[in-house]
């Protein structure tokens, strides 16, 4: 799409012409001083909503969110002196390989070295955690900076692009345009390159030549959008198949061949041991980081298994791993291709004693699930809620967890029933303030779901303030905060790795009507105290308007989560805990 402008134009205009040609829908952030000359052109193209947030880190979030849940960069601005609120959220982008475009005006060029309010060196704080930070001197460069970024952002390995605006600039005109696009970058991946057909070759050869082979994808299969190429090849090959907790969803958790997630975050001694057992392991769109390996334990790096390992990023291919074939490339693609070149081997795959044994140990363990779920006691045990969760949740769902309490228990006790991006996990950084503004991002690109963010009451203070955009917008975004009265996740580290008597050492909060503050803020507000209460989720489910739930459940220091170190304390100690 070419379009050139001889005419006199405004900065403000050529970027939110180029904006619009990229089919940016929503901008989310915060007015300030030194973004009113953009705000004011902004006033002329409806067709570019602002999200506005109370919030810079909460408008990262939910730039977040968006691009997360939409397929689409995400895009945040933020004024000069909002411009350090937005850190956590470029540092997760950057850490989670999210294409996000973050936008800060800043004073004007000429007044750097006199002090001006609000002026700060902006490129060197960004330049470490985004793949590229520009400044915008001339209005001219404009229209090449909005490709640049859009490029940058959506293509190898994605993540955040950081554009710097001064005031002045802002303000300008602009001698002649040129506002083409390059559409492939409107949406990601902007570009996917097939690894190369010797290497496919070789690992096809490796896969098939395995006993006891083990696929786990991480969140770079859910970007690539590779889930039907993920099944089709586990099946080729009868490979189980886990992920990591941000690869959550690539995989249906019901089909006989998932063994649902791996490593610290949501792995269960079934899964961990599976992989662990494997004579091959795949990693498709996995960075192997420490947390989807339980700190390179699961599988062990002496594991001795053959390793395949795919992955868009030459950086993370082969870092972590003695890797027996490297393969550089899109996901989708090049398992497409992978299945084209293989020899059909048709395979009944539940009549492999292998997987019947999988199959047979499943059962066993969803029974103790469930006897979990079935739990009657007050407060309400955590597995009951999931599996009620579960239940109640309808089909066009996105749920959007906090690091704690909601990341652990939804990671290993909700059953994806299908494949797809329907959840969210912030384990790149794991900042506390994630869910609620995260959720508002994932309601804009899907309108027409159930959004429920799950968020602890330690990290529902450093987001409060949203449940007002929450309000303003009126989406169907259900947000369910976990009272337990405390930063209840470093009571239990505190418990199992020193001892009780210092789990009340800066943990605990006062009494909160966090009715009162939702209901302030014009919510529907409700409480579920008892287990009984829990299928009252359903009925709010249905409705298409904002909720507000409290939910009080057993804490983590007297009912130990299933994180694999824990448990091992735990089962030390004598402290009750969920295998």
């Amino acid at each position: 799409m070419s379009s050139r402008i001889g005419d006199i134009l405004n900065a403000s205009k050529t970027l939110l012409e180029m904006l619009k040609n990229y089919d940016v829908e929503h901008v989310f952030g915060l007015p300030g001083e030194t973004t009113l000359p953009w705000y004011k052109e902004w006033h002329d193209y409806p067709e570019i909503k602002h999200i506005m947030a109370r919030d810079e880190r909460s408008a990262a979030f939910m730039a977040d969110g968006y691009a997360r849940f939409s397929y689409k960069p995400g895009i945040c601005e933020a004024p000069s002196v909002g411009s350090t609120h937005i850190l956590p959220g470029v540092a997760e982008a950057y850490k989670g390989s999210l294409p996000v475009i973050f936008f800060t005006s800043d004073i004007p060029l000429h007044l750097e070295t006199q002090n001006m309010l609000t002026g700060l060196d902006q490129t060197s704080m960004f330049r470490g955690i985004t793949k590229e930070s520009i400044t915008v001197t001339n209005p001219n460069q404009i229209p090449h900076t909005i490709r640049r970024a859009f490029r940058v952002a959506t293509t190898g390995k994605p993540g955040p692009v950081h554009i710097r605006l001064p005031y002045d600039v802002l303000g300008m005109d602009t001698s002649e345009a040129m506002l083409y696009t390059q559409r492939d970058f409107r949406k990601y991946p902007g570009h996917r390159p097939v690894a190369e057909t010797g290497k496919i070759i070789q690992a096809l050869k490796l896969l098939g030549e395995a006993e006891n082979p083990v696929i786990v994808c991480g969140q770079g299969a859910l970007y690539s959008q590779s889930w039907d190429e993920v099944v089709a090849l586990a099946e080729l090959f009868a490979a189980p198949v886990g992920t990591t907790i941000n690869g959550k969803g690539v995989m249906p958790e019901k089909h006989p061949l998932s063994i649902g997630v791996i490593g610290a975050r949501g792995g269960t001694s079934l899964s961990n041991r599976v992989l662990c057992e494997a004579d091959l392991v795949f990693f498709i769109g996995s960075s192997t980081d420490s947390a989807g390996t339980d700190k390179w334990t699961v599988p062990p790096r002496d594991t001795g298994a053959t390793i395949i390992q795919l992955d868009i990023s030459e950086h993370e291919a082969g870092n972590n791993y003695p890797v027996d074939v490297i393969l550089i490339g899109d996901a989708k693609e090049t398992l497409e291709w992978m299945l084209e070149l293989v020899e059909e081997n048709p395979r009944e795959i539940m009549k492999l004693p292998r997987i019947q044994k999988l199959v047979e140990e499943k059962k066993r363990h969803n029974e103790y699930v469930t006897s979990m779920a079935e739990s009657n006691e007050t407060p309400s045990h955590p597995v009951r809620f999931i599996k009620e969760l579960e239940k109640a949740l309808p089909r066009n769902r996105c749920l959007v967890m906090d690091v704690g309490t909601s990341a652990i228990y939804t990671s290993t006790f909700y059953k994806v029933p299908e494949s797809g991006r329907t959840m969210a996990y912030n384990f790149a950084m794991g900042s506390l303030g994630y869910a609620i503004p995260t959720s508002i991002g994932a309601s804009i690109a899907r309108p027409n779901s159930c959004i429920t963010g799950l968020v602890g009451d330690g990290s529902f203070g450093l987001a409060a303030a949203e449940l007002e955009t929450i309000a303003r917008l009126g989406k169907n975004n259900n947000i369910i905060v976990v009272n337990n009265g405390s930063f209840g996740w470093i009571r239990a580290e505190w418990r199992l790795s020193y001892g009780q008597e210092y789990v009340d050492f800066s943990t605990k909060f006062r009494d909160v009507n966090y009715i009162k503050i939702a209901e302030g803020f014009g919510l529907e507000a409700n409480r579920i105290t008892k287990p009984e209460e829990l299928a009252s989720l359903e009925t709010l489910f249905k409705s298409d308007e904002p909720s507000f739930t409290e939910l009080v459940l057993q804490p983590e220091d007297q009912l130990v989560p299933p994180v694999p170190t824990w448990i091992k304390k735990a089962e030390k100690k004598g402290v009750r805990h969920i295998k």
